[in-house]
């Protein structure tokens, strides 16, 4: 199976060709433009640069959340928009459960966080198992105390990934308790991620795609704050 994958959540964008679990082509960029000026020619070229075309592919995959509410919107319009063109299937996988890829080669437990402010992380944690993530709790957005004493409670050494690793770390480091944080090449995620986590889902049609968010954007919160005061 031929699986092209969407990674927009954070501010790196990325694209990845997989077949059969095996990386073909992988094109990253994380520069200051949009996503939505960089994802469809990233893949372009890289369907180009393969010799393949989307009437190659068998499946289309995408990070559909959590991270950030434009990003996410972005990824999951753009592969909406190809799977309706090309009558493609698509499956959405979680950016936490994709993240959690890489952690193959360090084992053990792993934990994706990314930064969602309001001293807040997303979050969910995995163990490596027979070459894969096997997932032990939902994605959330979680305080980093409430992570605390999640981690304390394993009494083992966890890796961290994503833009939240080095916040994280920062609060572990000062309770005492055992953490790394994954290299340059993999503290982000990918479209590699995403398309391995995508090989054992259910696909769907372009229609059913939708972003998972996990909580109100900061529009909708303060939207909300106004009613809540309005009724006051």
């Amino acid at each position: 199976m031929l699986i092209l994958a969407f990674e927009s959540s954070a501010r790196p964008a990325s694209v990845a060709l997989v077949r059969d679990g095996r990386l073909l082509s992988q094109y990253t960029q994380c520069s200051a433009l949009t996503h939505s000026r960089t994802l469809l020619p990233m893949a372009e070229d890289m369907l180009k640069n393969t010799e393949l075309t989307l009437r190659d592919v068998d499946l289309i995959a995408v990070a559909h959340g959590p991270g950030s509410f434009t990003g996410v919107r972005i990824g999951v319009s753009t592969v909406k928009g190809l799977c309706w063109g090309a009558q493609k299937p698509c499956v959405g996988v979680s950016t936490l459960e994709a993240m959690a890829w890489h952690g193959l080669a360090a084992g053990g437990l792993v934990c994706p966080v990314m930064d969602a402010r309001r001293a807040q992380v997303y979050n969910a944690l995995f163990r490596i198992e027979a070459g894969r993530p096997v997932r032990l709790c939902p994605d959330r957005a979680i305080s980093l105390g409430e992570l605390a004493d999640e981690l304390r409670a394993f009494g083992e050494s966890v890796f961290l990934i994503g833009d939240g690793a080095a916040i994280t770390k920062s609060f572990l480091d000062a309770l005492s308790l055992p953490c790394r944080i994954a290299p340059d090449d993999l503290v982000w995620q990918d479209a590699w991620g995403v398309a391995m986590a995508a090989q054992d889902k259910e696909p769907t049609d372009g229609a059913a795609l939708l972003p998972v968010y996990l909580r109100l954007s900061q529009a909708e919160r303060e939207r909300q704050e106004r009613l809540e005061q309005a009724r006051k």
